[in-house]
């Protein structure tokens, strides 16, 4: 019986073997076990039958004392079968191994050290798993982050396009506080005032511009017969003084036949003296009226009026300039509408200094002349220089006799 005893203490640590499975395939791992589990329940019934045998001769000893048995071979019950485990590739065709090889007890004791192999293979078995549930864990949160980060861009675009609408609204409103529309709108009036005005007094500068052209023309011919008098003027005098002083035989006896007509030739000198004088009298009055324009319309240049004048210095068109005058305005408005104005509305001096000039140029030019200019004075100097170019002086030989003779 206490030979039973051991069997059975023997087979209960068969049974605590845990099966070996496969570390990378679960279904090699599981055909594995069941092979596992056949072997072991082959090697049991083995064991079990020759348990009862050993029994049974060990009965059949002690009735038969008295007769003398051969003896006996010994059967050893602690013998532990081998379980073989059939490689990864040879599973399929392996079969379990039922082999029961005698086991010691240094062999029992040499068991215990896969069996807590396994438990060890168990329990990383047991962390891996331990590891891909807090994987999935992670897996499951990490799914979450992303969700609410998609959902926190969406938001972030949403705000974006938010800030955006406002920004452009606050760029209006600035633009409403700093009143750059109305200002813009003024600066339009302001120069459409401006154009009506030059339109209005496109005749006087034409005007005036004839006069400056008849000065020029007039300021040359002044200076030609200047320089052709030279000193003839007190020379006439005192020819016509001699004439004056002599007897009709005394003129006779120097060759002078008739005393008025000499000296009428004579006197072409002082006339054309005198149309010098008188030109320049009248140009003196005209260019009065010039520089008071020339003034004026210096400083309207100055404010940023565009210039009348052509580079060659004429005059423009009328058509010209207006399209000029329009041109200028247009980048003048734009170009102050896309500067930069200062946060905050204006206040009325900055206001005042914005639209000063144009209010000082529409101002000027509708009073750019006090009283009108007209072609009275322009006419009468022309018809002066009209007489001084066509006036006839003596010749130079006829002079010469002349003062050989008086003088």
């Amino acid at each position: 019986m206490k030979k039973k005893d051991e069997d059975i203490s023997a087979l209960k640590k068969l049974v605590k073997l845990p099966p070996t499975l496969h570390p990378q395939t679960e279904g090699v791992a599981q055909q594995r076990k069941d092979q596992d589990v056949v072997a072991m329940l082959l090697a049991l019934h083995k064991r079990l039958v020759e348990t009862e045998g050993a029994l049974e001769t060990a009965l059949k000893q002690k009735e038969g004392e008295q007769m003398p048995q051969p003896s006996q071979p010994v059967i050893n019950i602690e013998v532990t079968p081998q379980i073989i485990i059939p490689p990864l590739e040879q599973t399929a065709e392996a079969g379990p191994s039922t082999s029961a090889p005698e086991v010691t007890e240094k062999e029992a004791a040499a068991e215990q050290v896969p069996s807590l192999s396994m438990q060890n293979m168990m329990k990383e078995v047991q962390a891996l798993e331990a590891h891909m549930v807090e994987l999935k864990d992670a897996k499951e949160k990490l799914a979450q982050l992303e969700e609410k980060y998609d959902k926190f861009k969406q938001q972030v675009v949403e705000r974006t396009r938010e800030v955006r609408a406002l920004e452009k609204r606050i760029k209006e409103l600035e633009k409403e506080l700093t009143m750059s529309k109305v200002i813009t709108e003024v600066k339009k009036i302001l120069w459409a005032k401006i154009g009506q005005s030059i339109t209005d007094k496109w005749q006087y500068i034409e005007t005036i511009h004839d006069q400056m052209d008849l000065l020029n023309r007039a300021q040359a011919e002044n200076q030609r017969a200047r320089a052709s008098l030279g000193s003839m003027p007190e020379i006439a005098n005192r020819m016509i003084n001699v004439l004056n002083n002599r007897t009709g035989l005394q003129l006779a006896t120097m060759g002078i036949r008739d005393r008025t007509d000499t000296i009428l030739l004579i006197k072409r000198v002082l006339t054309l003296r005198n149309y010098v004088q008188t030109l320049e009298r009248k140009c003196q009055d005209i260019q009065a009226e010039v520089n008071v324009f020339v003034a004026k319309i210096k400083a309207l240049h100055g404010r940023g009026l565009p210039s009348l004048i052509t580079s060659a210095g004429r005059l423009l068109p009328h058509e010209q300039y207006a399209k000029r005058v329009n041109n200028y305005a247009t980048n003048q408005i734009t170009t102050s509408a896309s500067t930069r104005e200062g946060a905050g509305p204006p206040s009325g001096q900055e206001l005042y200094d914005k639209l000063e000039n144009l209010f000082f140029i529409e101002h000027e030019i509708k009073h750019l002349f006090e009283v009108p200019p007209n072609y009275y004075k322009y006419t009468e100097a022309d018809e002066t220089l009209i007489k001084m170019q066509r006036h006839q002086m003596p010749t130079e030989d006829w002079w010469r006799n002349m003062i050989e003779t008086l003088l």
